[in-house]
């Protein structure tokens, strides 16, 4: 447990001394932020007045307050999984350095060392998730605040197991690059992909349905979704007490997703968290059996 230890706080040191990679990380869920309201602003708020019937009107304040909860859950999705993706980066480093020999050749398991790089990316990574998320709700409470303590409480949560899937998942792709390279593709492609796939730069519903439907079988838009409706859940209680009617409201929640349906049988939000939570077991699994094989394949050589 000592040497652990140890090698957590070893891996965080070195994170956070690369100044370049950690406020490379930290300075994404600000430029999301950024990007996100200066250009989808507007096509959120179009998205959700199609939804409104012709001549009803919203409070602006609503309006603001549910266009920007879409924003931030789509941004918090997204940065759960690319910062983990650069906080991961330490582990390829070690590989390209060749510093990964010298950690090999003394008695350290290469489980112990998995543990390591796994744990102190998803603690980097969580520093950086949980102060984007402060900034989120600061700028949420300028734009119009209807979160109660629970749903603030689901959306730290969220926040949580999105990050660790995000570990999980990185810690999985990142075990077989050995370059710097490698891994700037990688990140690069996971940047620009996985926004759309997991239905944060889009709602899902505006795809075709075949799309629509090979999404639903990805991990990452159960996570979206879950963020979506807790962070969404009080705007749509306001809109039920001020009038607004059922179908409505209904259609407004399959406009931006909060609503899921898999092969049109509709997702309840349970069923969406044990998903992402599955995922999380399932990589880090995975990523454990990488090891197991590795080790396997070197005591026979």
């Amino acid at each position: 447990m000592r040497i652990l230890f140890n090698l957590i706080r070893r891996n965080l040191k070195m994170y956070f001394k690369d100044k370049g990679l950690f406020f490379s990380s930290l300075i994404t869920p600000i430029l999301l932020l950024v990007l996100y309201a200066t250009f989808l602003a507007k096509v959120y708020r179009d998205n959700f007045s199609s939804a409104l019937p012709e001549g009803m009107t919203i409070p602006e304040t609503l309006l603001s307050g549910t266009v920007v909860s879409q924003l931030v859950a789509s941004l918090l999705a997204v940065s759960c999984v690319t910062v983990s993706f650069c906080a991961n980066l330490l582990m390829i480093q070690d590989k390209a350095l060749g510093s990964i020999r010298d950690l090999t050749v003394s008695p350290v398991r290469r489980s112990t060392l998995a543990a390591g790089y796994y744990i102190a990316s998803a603690c980097s990574t969580l520093i950086v998730t949980f102060s984007a998320l402060a900034v989120c709700f600061v700028y949420l409470a300028t734009q119009g605040w209807y979160l109660s303590v629970a749903d603030v409480f689901f959306v730290i949560l969220d926040v949580l197991a999105l990050t660790l899937f995000g570990t999980a998942l990185s810690s999985c792709v990142n075990f077989f690059l050995t370059t710097n390279g490698q891994a700037s593709a990688v990140g690069t492609i996971v940047s620009a992909g996985y926004g759309f796939i997991a239905g944060a730069y889009m709602p899902i519903s505006v795809f075709g349905d075949g799309l629509q439907k090979t999404l639903m079988f990805l991990p990452g838009t159960y996570g979206t979704n879950l963020l979506k409706n807790h962070l969404m859940r009080g705007c749509f209680a306001e809109m039920e007490s001020i009038g607004f009617p059922p179908e409505v409201i209904k259609g407004i929640r399959d406009s931006v997703d909060c609503n899921l349906y898999f092969f049109d049988k509709p997702v309840p939000t349970w069923v969406m968290a044990v998903v992402l939570v599955g995922s999380v077991v399932f990589f880090t699994g995975l990523f454990i059996l990488f090891h197991v094989l590795t080790r396997k394949k070197r005591s026979r050589g």
